[in-house]
């Protein structure tokens, strides 16, 4: 295949703010008076509020109004959001900004597809929003991964075909949406993890950019 873009996730590809996420949620599970290790937040990697909101209610076998439903996913939300507002350049992994400058010079398209509304906030935060080409809106897609419908949407927005794209994700909630979006999956982690990656990476930093594109 000949690749056009690459399509990156954020979190945990580009930078860490799983440990901020971890924080915000656990707060919200001890208002509600349950236990949330980081073992149950791994659980939460790669799905979107709502679907992390009511994976911790599950697991304490818990119900809520719709109302307090509403007031939770804010509350984690503005806490995360204070969080997350010192997030700075620093905060990028090794080796981005050389893969980003490898692609650029190859003529390849950047597309950014996070489960995170704050996508768009921590990108530019962390000074590489303009190094984009498309930054998908998880807001604006009607389901989140697994389902392929941000990268699609990504790939829209980029004039592409899905298989004219790369897909790059650390968790596999979102190779499993690289793959039904039928593209080519990069994994960034652990091989006996992200079975469905075509190809899989210790971290970003270390990603082949050409061995990749050839």
């Amino acid at each position: 295949m000949t690749a056009k873009a690459f399509i990156f996730d954020l979190d945990g590809v580009l930078t860490d703010t799983a440990e901020f996420h971890f924080i915000a949620w656990q707060a919200t599970a001890h208002q509600l008076g349950l236990e949330f290790t980081r073992e149950d937040n791994e659980g939460l990697k790669g799905v979107d509020r709502v679907g992390s909101l009511q994976l911790i209610l599950d697991k304490g076998q818990l119900s809520v109004s719709e109302e307090k439903f509403e007031q939770l996913l804010v509350e984690k939300n503005q806490h995360y959001l204070e969080l997350i507002n010192d997030i700075n350049p620093d905060n990028l992994f090794p080796g981005v900004l050389d893969c980003f400058a490898a692609l650029k010079e190859q003529g390849i398209k950047i597309g950014l597809a996070s489960a995170s509304k704050n996508a768009a906030f921590v990108v530019d935060k962390l000074g590489i929003a303009d190094l984009f080409d498309f930054i998908g809106d998880a807001a604006s897609v009607a389901n989140s991964k697994p389902a392929p419908d941000i990268f699609l949407s990504v790939a829209q927005g980029l004039g592409l075909s899905p298989e004219d794209c790369i897909g790059v994700e650390d968790a596999v909630a979102g190779v499993t949406a690289i793959k039904s979006a039928g593209m080519y999956a990069v994994g960034i982690g652990e091989k006996s993890v992200l079975t469905q990656a075509d190809i899989v990476f210790p971290t970003t930093g270390e990603m082949d950019v050409q061995q990749l594109l050839s």
